[in-house]
């Protein structure tokens, strides 16, 4: 599972060495082969791959003419592609998902239970404020963890 946010940086060839608190996990799990990719361009999603395999068997069970499941992976094809991390815990980032989402230099990944989110820093932090809970977010919140337990 991971968790929590680790700043990284992502080198001169598009290289992003995985902080170690996520290689950890990675290395318990026996992963070498992940598929990175985007909804949206803004960021990146880096699944181990049993994880995305796992979420490709979920949308095979929907029907194939479902707008919304064609549009995901229209998005996630166009930004992704299936990568392995080299013998230093680097992973390459897909060319046209480093430049849509600035992913270079300086950047924060966060654990996402089960896949890593790769964002610039300096763009993340300035949207931070913006981005507050809101009075309906905790709500919300309150309503999904009450039903758990």
């Amino acid at each position: 599972m991971f968790r929590g946010n680790h700043p990284a940086k992502v080198d001169e060839k598009g290289r992003l060495k995985i902080p170690s608190a996520f290689k950890q996990l990675v290395d318990a799990s026996n992963v070498t082969q992940f598929y990175i990719t985007s909804v949206d361009g803004n960021s990146a999603e880096i699944w181990p791959l049993p994880e995305w395999e796992k979420r490709e068997a979920q949308l095979a069970e929907s029907s194939t003419l479902d707008d919304a499941v064609q549009k995901y992976l229209n998005l996630t094809s166009y930004y992704g592609q299936q990568v392995e991390m080299d013998s230093q815990a680097r992973l390459l980032l897909p060319q046209i998902l480093r430049g849509t989402a600035q992913l270079n230099e300086e950047v924060t990944v966060f654990g996402k239970m089960t896949y890593l989110e790769v964002h610039n820093r300096k763009v993340f932090e300035s949207k931070l404020e913006e981005n507050q809970m809101t009075a309906e977010d905790r709500k919300a919140m309150a309503a999904i963890l009450s039903r758990h337990s």
